[in-house]
């Protein structure tokens, strides 16, 4: 029977966490600018495919199967190596970004696409009747009652994105969060002591976007 002789040594993690703080800030602004692209696709990608052109609908279902039924880290791969394969060369960042958002989109078009279908299509036709075009009636009326009614599954996919950022040290991010810590696991061993302070600095960011959400809808939401 083995021998735990593991010992602890945490002031050089604690020492660390500077750095660590820095990758968290990466990790964020990856999380934030792959939804800032996501929504925006998502909601063209929920517009394409309700369309009656087959071409666009199509092209928006291709879209969502892939993003909801392979594997985020193959999606990333392809971003990375695959493209580079071709000669579309990007550094591990933006390949990451480009893996994230394209997941997200994908499963935000169908959560956008339920959304629309809450928003009665009475809504619609009594925009149109004041005079608005069909694009003011969705920018004006239709998108700002589906954003309601999809608020908390988007405050759901944010913390995906947070969490999925942790797979860029597969083509070699060493800036965000998990690149930092693999990177300091790497000079010194405490594999332990470093990626459980990771561990508990993503749980209190995916704690603080929560609250965060919670906040802003009961502000936005309330009445």
């Amino acid at each position: 029977m083995g021998v735990f002789n593991y010992t602890f040594h945490w002031r050089p993690a604690f020492q660390a966490l500077p750095a660590m703080l820095e990758g968290a800030l990466v990790t964020i602004q990856l999380a934030v600018l792959s939804m800032l692209f996501g929504i925006a696709i998502g909601v063209v990608l929920s517009l394409m495919r309700g369309s009656k052109n087959r071409l666009l609908s199509g092209f928006a279902v291709t879209w969502v199967e892939i993003a909801r039924n392979t594997p985020a880290l193959f999606q990333i791969y392809i971003a990375y190596f695959g493209l580079g394969q071709i000669g579309i060369r990007l550094d591990s960042f933006i390949a990451l970004l480009i893996g994230i958002t394209f997941n997200n989109a994908g499963y935000l078009a169908e959560t956008f696409r339920g959304g629309m279908r809450a928003v009665p299509p009475t809504q619609t036709r009594a925009a149109r009747s004041l005079g608005l075009s069909a694009v003011d009636a969705y920018r004006l009326i239709v998108l700002p009652q589906m954003f309601r009614v999809v608020f908390h599954p988007m405050t759901n996919q944010m913390v995906w994105a947070i969490l999925m950022t942790s797979l860029g040290v597969v083509v070699g991010l060493n800036t965000d969060l998990t690149g930092v810590t693999q990177e300091l696991n790497v000079k010194t061993f405490r594999t332990f002591e470093y990626f459980a302070i990771a561990a508990v600095m993503y749980y209190l960011i995916a704690k603080f976007v929560t609250l965060g959400a919670r906040a802003i809808a009961w502000r936005l939401f309330r009445y």
